[in-house]
């Protein structure tokens, strides 16, 4: 069967054509919708969310280590590449959302880099601030560590939230574009300033904190689901009783 020529060249000019970005939301946070800018020229390409992912952890590790050093100049250096790997954080999931791209797998492994990225980065704080203040009431790794192991709890409740009710459960709460997690674009600012030691111990009061916050929030949401399971339960029962005794 032989396809006419208009037809041909119809097929040839779509097919090398990049497929056009998705019709989805534009994004409301400042560096969200910068990130969407950025990624939409690789619709098309070979560049997947997972490989932005694993620029992201790339970069966070390296600031992680820059940190972990003591010296002024490369925590300084650390610290931005810190602030690089939250930005680059947004570009996978812009990508994955314009493109189709997601998947379970993804978002997990996007999810692991974050924890990751976060723990070393307080470990890395808690060492900086060692070498400078060695002889602190609590070792300062040990800070570092309580932070990291507080932000590890609570990535893993968000995520079993977000299982069973979606990523609204999850939202930060955001002003003006601004999310709570937007804090660590001003650690190259921290560090600068010199403020890497109340830093640390505000990281190691609040975190824990936050985590017991979330903690409650989860046992919340599983109560509700609970409850919404056994209300279910009993009405189908209900309608299960009337039909039979319409029947008999």
């Amino acid at each position: 069967m032989q396809i006419p020529k208009n037809q041909a060249i119809f097929a040839i000019v779509t097919k090398s054509c990049p497929p056009l970005p998705k019709a989805v939301p534009a994004p409301t946070k400042w560096d969200a919708q910068l990130a969407r800018r950025l990624v939409t020229p690789l619709l098309g390409t070979l560049t997947t969310p997972n490989h932005l992912t694993t620029l992201r952890l790339a970069i966070g590790l390296g600031g992680a280590y820059y940190l972990s050093l003591g010296q002024f100049w490369l925590c300084s250096l650390g610290a931005l590449l810190i602030a690089l790997s939250n930005f680059v954080d947004h570009t996978n999931g812009e990508l994955a959302r314009i493109s189709g791209q997601s998947s379970k797998i993804g978002h997990f492994y996007d999810l692991a880099c974050d924890a990751l990225v976060t723990v070393l980065l307080f470990v890395g704080i808690g060492f900086y601030v060692h070498v400078h203040h060695p002889d602190l009431f609590v070792p300062a790794q040990w800070l570092g560590g309580i932070a990291g192991v507080a932000v590890t709890l609570i990535f893993f409740l968000r995520m079993r939230i977000e299982s069973m009710v979606g990523k609204s459960g999850t939202k930060q709460a955001s002003v003006a574009g601004f999310e709570t997690g937007d804090v660590l674009y001003l650690l190259p600012l921290v560090t600068v300033l010199n403020g890497m030691t109340p830093f640390l111990f505000a990281a190691a009061i609040g975190a824990p904190l936050f985590a017991v916050y979330v903690a409650f929030d989860y046992a919340r949401v599983t109560r509700c689901l609970q409850r919404s399971a056994t209300q279910t339960t009993k009405t189908a029962r209900g309608k299960d009783g009337n039909d039979f005794q319409a029947v008999r």
